[in-house]
């Protein structure tokens, strides 16, 4: 198969020529590149800006900043390699000024400025922003006559524009054709896939992609992960997302999911992508596993501020955070922020929090919380129940804990290896009453 034939069905309803998509553009008014139409987003990464190794080139407040570097590398002799010319599009495609991109682009063009597939793929990624994916198979055929050969992230941003458009099923025979084409898939385009999967409800087809990507040889990553578990939490499926997030806290805990997040995210800001809440969720998690709470409640604001909508899962993440470097003050306060919110906690929020307020003594606090859990529409599970008798045996508080312990076997949960070593060391106690004895040699 050529990529010709991977064009198929689209080369009759893409312009016949490169030119003629600028053209269309321009009378849709993006003629002038200061009086774009498309809204100002001052939207620039926290993550890439404080985190990665090499900072953005060019980052600007407004556009207008960017127009006046752009003229001034025009009128340099000799003038700026292409590369610098791609930072600075990249630059303008991060604040969402795509219609501005496009007709930087074609001043380009019209100067003698030969672009590499860097640019043509950033071209590609603001027509597919503008919903015009039509006009970014044109760009995909100019490269094909120049002889600019595509690569993964080209073919990956006409995927992404698909599902934009909600073509997600052209989308996956887009994808298919790729991979037979002999290019390989990244984290980039797996995460397109099943994300555009989810976006429909299909979550049986993005598990199911799952599952063939590890029958290939292609493990899941985080990100991929994360999708469908962000889908299952929409859907109000959180059983299934719990077990869905235990599997990938497995598989995942050695391959450095920070570092993975890091280049996943350059490679992304590169080509003009934005981060989504896949992303925010790795970066949140890195961050707070490494105790850098205030660099994830900074990355958090800005998450909100872009418009995405953290789930169950971003909240879990931080609070847990924040519990682990000892602001329960913080986490407290971001819990009870929940239901205002309109997001219920689960049983892992909830026992988040169970388990620190008994770390710092606050048992009654704990259990006053692990009660109202059933009223909140959030059914205690084994989990939750052996965090609470831990809690209650730690702080010697052996009657309430065997309580509790009673109440968990006969709603036929077990105790855990934790719990199970604390009651043996119990009964072996000279202090422990008959009565505590009885009950737990009962149990």
């Amino acid at each position: 198969m050529t990529m010709m034939m991977m064009m198929r069905g689209w080369r009759s309803s893409s312009l016949s020529s490169f030119s003629s998509a600028f053209d269309h553009l321009r009378q849709l008014g993006s003629g002038n590149p200061r009086s774009a139409t498309s809204l100002f987003y001052s939207q620039i990464s926290y993550f890439s800006t404080t985190h990665s190794k090499k900072k953005p080139k060019y980052v600007f407040d407004q556009i207008d900043g960017a127009l006046n570097k752009f003229d001034q590398m025009l009128h340099m002799h000799p003038r700026p390699s292409i590369v610098e010319f791609n930072q600075l599009l990249g630059a303008i495609v991060r604040m969402k000024y795509y219609e501005t991109a496009v007709t930087l682009l074609r001043k380009m063009e019209l100067l003698g400025i030969y672009p590499n597939v860097c640019t043509l793929s950033i071209l590609i990624n603001s027509f597919c922003r503008l919903h015009r994916v039509d006009f970014g198979f044109s760009v995909l055929g100019k490269m094909m006559k120049l002889g600019i050969e595509s690569n993964t992230i080209t073919l990956s941003t006409l995927i992404n524009g698909l599902c934009i458009g909600g073509k997600v099923a052209q989308a996956v025979r887009l994808f298919d054709d790729m991979v037979r084409e002999g290019y390989q898939p990244n984290l980039i385009t797996y995460s397109i896939i099943v994300n555009g999967l989810c976006k429909i409800g299909d979550t049986t087809r993005a598990i199911l992609l799952l599952s063939t990507m590890e029958e290939i040889g292609f493990a899941p990553d985080i990100a991929t992960y994360n999708t469908v578990i962000d889908s299952l939490c929409k859907d109000k499926h959180v059983t299934e997302a719990l077990k869905l997030s235990s599997e990938m806290r497995g598989g995942m805990s050695k391959v450095g999911r920070l570092a993975v997040a890091q280049e996943l995210f350059k490679e992304m800001s590169a080509y003009g992508l934005v981060p989504n809440v896949i992303i925010y969720s790795i970066l949140l998690d890195g961050l707070c596993k490494r105790g850098h709470i205030h660099e994830a409640l900074g990355l958090f604001r800005v998450m909100q501020n872009s418009g995405l909508e953290p789930n169950i899962v971003h909240y879990s993440i931080l609070i847990d955070g924040l519990c682990q470097v000892g602001q329960l003050k913080v986490a407290r306060k971001l819990f009870c922020a929940l239901k205002v919110k309109g997001i219920h906690p689960n049983g892992y929020t909830y026992s988040i929090m169970i388990r620190r307020l008994c770390k710092e003594g606050l048992q009654n606090e704990a259990y006053e919380l692990f009660s109202k859990m059933e009223l909140d529409g959030c059914m205690p599970d084994s989990c939750s129940y052996n965090v609470m008798i831990t809690g209650f045996l730690r702080n010697n508080d052996t009657s309430r804990g065997v309580q509790i312990l009673h109440e968990m076997v006969n709603k036929g949960f077990s105790a855990n290896a934790s719990v199970a070593a604390m009651l043996v060391n119990l009964m072996s106690s000279d202090s422990t009453g008959e009565y505590i004895r009885a009950v737990v040699q009962k149990l």
